[in-house]
C-alpha cells in the first residue's frame, strides 16, 4: 500500500465526529490536542462527552448523521458500533472530498492514526497501514522508553538557535554541515555555550577547520541487537563504511542509503585487499571531509589490526575515535552459559589467535590450569593445538567448547574434552575456542569435572 507520511498543521480547522460512544471517546483526546475544532453527531452520547459539550469544549448534535453534516468539515471520523453508519460515511465524505476515517475498519479509510511518542515538538509517528495496530503501540512503547524526557526543551532551544544560524549565516554546504553539527550537541543557556560559540563564529572560520574523522567501530559478534547506541548513530551517519568480511548484512543495513559502503575483509587467508590500502582508504576518505566508519567484527582493539590503522591515522594527521564493541569472547561465553573468570576455578583470562595459542606457561600444576583460555579462529585441525596443550601439562579430560557463528542464527556449540579435541567434527567459520574448567557443567577444578552434552544448535 503506497502510503506518504505527513504532519498536518489542524489547529482551528473543523473535525466531524461521528458517533458518541466508547469507541469515539477514545479519539476525542487526539483530535482535540490537535487543536481541532469538534463537532459530535450522534442520537446518544455516553456521559463524558455529554460533559464536554455541556463544558463547550466540544458541541453536539444530537441527532443521526446526515450526509449534510460534512459541508465545511475539513475531517471526519466515523467511529460508531454500527459498521453500516461507518460506511455511510465514508461514502459522502470521498463525494465531499472530506479525508475520512473509520476507526479499525481499513477498507473505508483515507487516512490511519500512528502511535504516537511525543517530546515537546518532537513527534514520532509509527503505523502498520492498518495491519497490526497492536504492533505500533509496542513499538511505541519500545521508543518512548529509550527517548531522553528532556529532549523537548532540549528541541526548542536547538531551533531557537537554527534560526539564529539562518539570519546570520550564507546559505551554502559550510551552513548545513554546521546545521548537522549543531543536531547532536547539548545546549545550555549560558552565552559561553560551547554550541552556541560555534554557531555564532564566522562561517570561513569553520570551514577552515572542518575535517573528515574515522571511527574505528566494533560491530559485536553480529547481532544487530548488541551493537552500542554509540556504533548505530556512527553507522548511520557515515559517508563511507569500510567493513570487515564478517559484519553481517543485517549491521550493514543499517547504514544510510547515500552511505558508500565497501568490503575490505580479509578472510580465511584470502586478501583482496592489503592493510597498507585500507590505512590509505580511511585517510583519503577522511581528507575529503567525510565521515568514515572503519566497521570491525567484535571489539576494534581485540585482534583487529587497530595498532596499524591508529598508527596510520597518527602519521597522517586524521582525527579518529574508538567505539567498542562486545568481542566474541564474551559473546561465546555468553553462549555456553559460562563465566569465563568463575571463581571457584579461573582467576584468569588468555586470550589468543590459532597462530599463537601456546600459552608458555611453565608454572607447576595446578596453576597451570587456573586459566580460562579463548582462542580465536582456532582454524579446522585442532590437533597440533591439542598437543601443545597437553605437552605443557593439561590433562587430557581439560574441558573444551568450539562455538561456531557465536550470537547469529547458525550458532552451534560443541563440546568436548581436549584428549578429544581433534575429532571435532568441522565447523562452520567463524569459529572460537574455549578451554578451562569453567566449563565443564558441574564449575569444579580437576578430572572428575564433568563437560555438557557434545554438540547444542542454539537458535536466536
Amino acid at each position: 500500500m503506497k502510503m506518504l507520511p505527513i504532519f498536518l498543521k489542524l489547529d482551528g480547522r473543523d473535525c466531524l465526529l461521528v458517533g458518541a460512544g466508547t469507541i469515539a471517546l477514545e479519539k476525542i483526546g487526539t483530535l482535540l490536542a490537535s487543536g481541532l475544532r469538534l463537532r459530535v453527531v450522534a442520537p446518544q452520547a455516553v456521559p463524558e462527552i455529554r460533559r464536554m459539550a455541556a463544558d463547550g469544549v466540544v458541541e453536539w448534535i444530537e441527532k443521526k448523521f446526515e450526509p449534510s453534516d460534512l459541508d465545511g468539515m475539513f475531517l471526519v471520523i466515523a467511529a460508531t458500533n454500527d459498521p453500516a453508519v461507518n460506511q455511510a460515511v465514508f461514502h459522502a465524505a470521498a463525494e465531499k472530498r472530506v479525508l475520512c476515517n473509520s476507526v479499525d475498519d481499513v477498507p473505508n479509510c483515507d487516512f490511519y492514526f500512528g502511535s504516537v511518542v511525543s517530546r515537546g515538538d518532537l513527534q514520532i509517528a509509527i503505523s502498520t497501514a492498518g495491519q497490526s495496530p497492536a504492533v505500533a503501540q509496542h513499538l511505541r512503547r519500545e521508543i518512548d522508553e529509550q527517548l531522553p524526557q528532556d529532549l523537548g526543551p532540549w528541541l526548542e532551544s536547538l531551533g531557537n538557535l537554527r534560526r539564529e544560524v539562518l539570519a546570520t549565516h550564507p546559505r551554502g554546504e559550510a551552513r548545513k554541515d554546521l546545521l548537522h553539527q549543531l543536531a547532536e550537541r547539548q545546549i545550555c543557556d549560558s552565552d559561553a555555550c560551547p554550541s552556541r560559540l560555534l554557531a555564532r563564529a564566522p562561517i570561513a572560520d569553520q570551514v577552515a577547520s572542518a575535517r573528515g574523522t574515522v571511527s574505528l567501530v566494533g560491530a559485536g559478534p553480529g547481532d544487530p541487537e548488541l551493537l552500542t547506541l554509540k556504533a548505530i548513530r556512527d553507522i548511520q551517519k557515515a559517508d563511507v563504511i569500510l567493513h570487515d568480511d564478517l559484519v553481517p548484512p543485517a549491521i550493514l543495513a543499517l547504514a544510510s542509503p547515500h552511505a558508500e559502503v565497501l568490503n575490505v575483509g580479509k578472510r580465511c587467508g584470502s586478501k583482496s585487499i592489503t592493510q597498507d590500502e585500507i590505512n590509505a582508504l580511511m585517510i583519503e576518505h577522511a581528507r575529503k571531509n567525510r565521515a568514515v566508519v572503519r566497521l570491525k567484527s567484535g571489539d576494534p582493539v581485540i585482534f583487529g589490526r587497530a595498532a596499524e590503522e591508529i598508527d596510520a591515522l597518527n602519521a597522517a594527521g586524521v582525527p579518529f575515535e574508538i567505539v567498542p564493541g562486545i568481542t566474541a569472547a564474551f559473546a561465546a561465553a555468553a553462549a555456553v552459559g559460562r563465566s569465563l573468570t568463575d571463581r571457584r576455578c579461573a582467576s584468569n583470562v588468555v586470550f589468543s589467535t590459532g597462530h599463537h595459542a601456546q600459552s608458555h606457561n611453565n608454572a607447576p600444576l595446578p596453576q597451570i590450569e587456573d586459566a580460562t583460555r579463548v582462542v580465536y579462529m582456532p582454524g579446522r585441525d585442532l590437533e597440533l593445538l591439542a598437543e601443545q596443550w597437553l605437552q605443557e601439562g593439561l590433562p587430557a579430560d581439560f574441558p573444551c567448547a568450539v562455538i561456531s557463528q557465536v550470537a547469529q542464527p547458525a550458532q552451534e556449540v560443541h563440546y568436548t574434552t581436549l584428549d578429544e579435541l581433534a575429532h571435532l567434527p568441522l565447523v562452520s567459520a567463524p569459529s572460537l575456542l574455549i578451554a578451562g574448567w569453567c566449563v565443564a557443567s558441574d564449575r569444579r577444578s580437576g578430572s572428575s569435572a564433568s563437560v555438557p552434552d557434545s554438540t547444542q544448535k542454539v537458535e536466536l
